[in-house]
């Protein structure tokens, strides 16, 4: 065994900088955005309109170039003059504010170290604060009564089971190794959080100002949110899944409305698919809530709006002519309609529906926390006189504060204004594509080097999402701005499967991944390159979770890349299945069979099968603490590279998760850098 195999990211992007990369760095500021610059990024989140709509609360998130890491705290904006002020800006962390029915007060978590996260109330007028209970375990979708009297949010309950064996008697002062650690629950892990904590997820009271919670919800099951007061305020509603095997079911639930005051519960839903998120409306006659039908035999299903009467009678489905998926449903004020978040062809809007169906789009352009790769996503909330606020995103803007009142949208805060100043970042422009496989449309966008002059032949990266069921958009990428600062020219794009453009699209690679998704990005990558500035000879691939399976599809298919790097990918289905967090979700939706049902359907689409058509520089790259695409995935194709003498490279990145690849900056620029490096040196 050769020592110095695994690197961390910090390491390899040391080993990797080529020279004119670390001459830059010594030449003072920079008039394009720098990977030091991730430290300086800021974030807008989880906006709150005050019920009047006369204050929205967010949370901002900062990194500490010291502590490598994010801390997030309340903010105040007027939406009316965007005027700012700090609420609740503590050493600690403080997220999820909440406010209110009348708007006195706020709720909100505060994560200190040394412990589990608390819950606070703030008490507006006078501008203190008490925590009102102490908890053994993180609070999680908080929500008030309706009389402002109450809060409920769901909490783990640790449930060590039953012990295996008696434990042996340990002498007086005695230092032993840790007890065994018995699992035998079927979900014992989970990506960002790793080998979990025994016990179920229920649900808790507690008095406003103060007092012990009270558990409403009992026995070995979760008990899903978000979750919703009933109008009288004596009974909670929530999704679960109370059959006898619900862990191997991991997309039923239903929803259920339980007793304040003596635990009692009554079902609302009963069908096969999963119904949650509900909402009660403000007159408590009508529940509203997503869900869809399922079949159990695809991919994806689009999720759908439905209402109902209080009792669960009188079922209907709103957005039944909407081929997209929605989420997150909120009622207007008056109970006339229903707001929800939607995602259209890569940009994510928010819609008014009536009761009638009837549906209007009030928002659009909403961005997400993600910065290392543009995906859809963001936020939103809603107050009286149809205030919305929600968080905005263009390519060149992280998430921001807006508003929409009127018709007329306003932007709130400008976080990142004084970073930004006097630099010039990458433009992203549409780049419209025609599948070379079946001539359907693909949604692509393409990314310019500060100071671009369309008279040159640039380098090109093509940038792929994961998911696979996901989607880019026009929405800001530190990684994208850090390619194309270095002189290339980028493009990432929508290829089938991807989300937000109907179930069929998405479908198309059911139990068929990957397939001509390859075909879309070879028609994508030809698209660019006839704008006539894109080198066709120093062509470049990275993607990460299924973006990396599918770089390392398209170098087994393939020759006309100089170099790739393959994130986090999945490598060999089989291995995948049987040791990914959700293995019982994938199996069962994403092949229909076991693995041992169907060896050869797995291997036929498992880039592991390509390997030996292979001969691009490689760099593998994963997460120490990747649940989702274990480490072992990458360690596989990295080793089955060397087996065959083709360049390579493992870069593991220390304890990040599969979702937090990049959530320290120190670990988001050098994974980005070793990338560019790795491309350099085949450049």
């Amino acid at each position: 065994m050769r020592l110095g195999l695994f690197v961390s990211a910090a390491l390899a992007a040391a080993a990797l900088v080529s020279a004119p990369a670390a001459a830059q760095v010594a030449e003072g500021p920079s008039r394009t955005f720098t990977a030091r610059d991730l430290f300086g990024l800021r974030t807008a989140g989880d906006p709150q309109v005050r019920p009047d709509g006369g204050a929205i609360a967010y949370v901002r998130t900062t990194y500490d170039i010291m502590t490598d890491a994010g801390r997030r705290s309340i903010w105040l904006v007027d939406p009316v003059t965007g005027a700012q002020s700090p609420l609740v800006a503590e050493d600690s962390s403080s997220m999820t504010p909440r406010w209110s029915p009348d708007g006195s007060r706020l709720a909100y978590v505060v994560a200190a170290p040394g412990g589990p996260p608390q819950l606070y109330v703030r008490w507006m007028a006078s501008g203190r604060s008490a925590r009102v209970a102490t908890l053994e375990q993180a609070p999680n979708d908080i929500v008030w009564a309706p009389d402002g009297r109450t809060l409920a949010f769901t909490m783990l309950t640790l449930d060590e089971g039953r012990p295996l064996g008696a434990p042996l008697r340990r002498p007086e002062g005695a230092k032993w190794a840790e007890p065994l650690q018995v699992i035998d629950r079927i979900t014992y892990r989970a990506d960002g959080q790793g080998y979990l904590k025994p016990g179920y997820r229920h649900i808790f009271v507690v008095g406003a100002d103060g007092g012990a919670p009270r558990q409403i919800t009992f026995g070995k099951f979760d008990n899903g949110g978000p979750i919703s007061f009933a109008a009288d305020g004596r009974s909670v509603l929530f999704a679960t899944n109370r059959a006898e095997n619900w862990e191997r079911d991991p997309q039923e639930s239903e929803l259920y409305r339980v007793s304040i005051a003596d635990g009692t519960l009554t079902r609302l839903t009963n069908r096969v698919g999963p119904d949650f998120a509900p909402a009660v409306s403000p007159d408590g006659s009508k529940v509203a809530y997503i869900g869809y039908d399922d079949e159990r035999r695809r991919g994806y299903e689009n999720q759908r709006l439905y209402v109902m009467d209080r009792d669960g009678r009188n079922v209907r489905v709103l957005t039944g002519d909407l081929d997209r998926s929605v989420g997150d449903p909120q009622w207007s004020p008056d109970g006339r309609a229903i707001y929800v978040s939607y995602d259209d062809k890569g940009v994510t809007k928010v819609a008014r529906v009536g009761l009638d169906g009837r549906m209007e789009t009030v928002a659009t352009g909403l961005g997400g926390a993600s910065l290392d790769r543009p995906y859809s996503g963001g936020q939103f909330s809603v107050g009286r006189g149809g205030v919305v606020a929600f968080t905005q995103s263009t390519p060149e803007q992280p998430a921001e504060v807006a508003v929409v009142r009127g018709g007329k949208t306003q932007r709130l805060t400008r976080l990142n204004d004084d970073l930004f100043a006097g630099k010039s970042l990458a433009r992203v422009e549409h780049l419209p594509t025609v599948s070379s496989h079946d001539r359907k449309p693909i949604d692509a966008w393409i990314a310019l080097p500060p100071n671009f002059d369309p008279s040159k032949k640039y380098p090109l990266i093509l940038e792929i999402h994961g998911g696979p069921f996901a989607a880019y958009g026009p929405s800001f990428s530190t990684d994208v701005q850090l390619y194309a600062q270095a002189g290339y020219v980028v493009v990432y794009s929508n290829p089938r499967g991807s989300t937000s453009y109907g179930e069929a699209f998405a479908n198309e690679i059911d139990r068929n991944y990957p397939s001509h998704d390859y075909d879309d990005l070879m028609s994508v990558v030809d698209a660019a390159i006839a704008k006539g500035y894109v080198d066709p000879q120093r062509l470049y691939v990275t993607g990460g979770s299924g973006g990396g399976a599918l770089t390392a599809w398209i170098v087994g298919k393939t020759d006309r890349f100089r170099a790739v790097a393959t994130q986090k990918p999945v490598i060999n289905w089989t291995s995948q299945v049987l040791t990914v967090d959700g293995y019982t979700f994938m199996a069962q939706y994403w092949f229909g069979k076991m693995p041992w049902e169907d060896p050869q359907g797995y291997w036929a689409r498992s880039p592991l099968s390509l390997v030996g058509n292979v001969k691009t520089p490689t760099l593998v790259v994963v997460g120490a603490e990747d649940y989702r695409t274990p480490p072992s995935e990458s360690e596989q194709y990295f080793q089955a590279l060397q087996l065959r003498g083709v360049p390579t490279a493992l870069v593991r990145v220390p304890g990040a998760s599969h979702g937090g690849l990049t959530a320290r900056p120190s670990q988001s620029a050098a994974k980005a850098q070793a990338i560019l490096a790795w491309f350099e040196r085949y450049r």
